[in-house]
């Protein structure tokens, strides 16, 4: 069975660190594309950070420099590492994995930022 189960949301005050977690299972993370995406209320779902298969790492320009996508093979996780929290960082937060013929996503976990 397909799962991916993402983890380590929680409230921060701004400035903060947190560590997300996506935990995968029924596939190989490292055969997928992975994907941080979030979303606030009243907005529409972004993409955040994504690592390739080949480990290549993009993030958006509002993150860059503060939040670091990495993957861990022998967890079958990816993690996203998100350093000097801004309140408009708080959101959603969703995992997904994505091939040329599939795509699985998580549940969320929410990030709250306190200014």
């Amino acid at each position: 069975q397909v799962r991916l189960v993402e983890s380590g949301g929680g409230l921060v005050q701004s400035g903060g660190s947190l560590k997300l977690s996506c935990a995968a299972s029924g596939f190989i993370v490292s055969n997928y594309h992975m994907k941080w995406y979030r979303q606030a209320p009243g907005k529409e779902r972004e993409l955040v950070a994504s690592i390739s298969s080949g480990a290549a790492t993009n993030y958006v320009d509002s993150v860059k420099g503060r939040f670091t996508i990495s993957r861990d093979d022998v967890k079958n996780t990816v993690y996203l590492q998100m350093n000097s929290l801004k309140p408009e960082d708080a959101a959603v937060y969703y995992c997904k994995a994505q091939s040329v013929l599939r795509e699985y996503w998580g549940q969320g976990t929410q990030v709250t930022v306190a200014s």
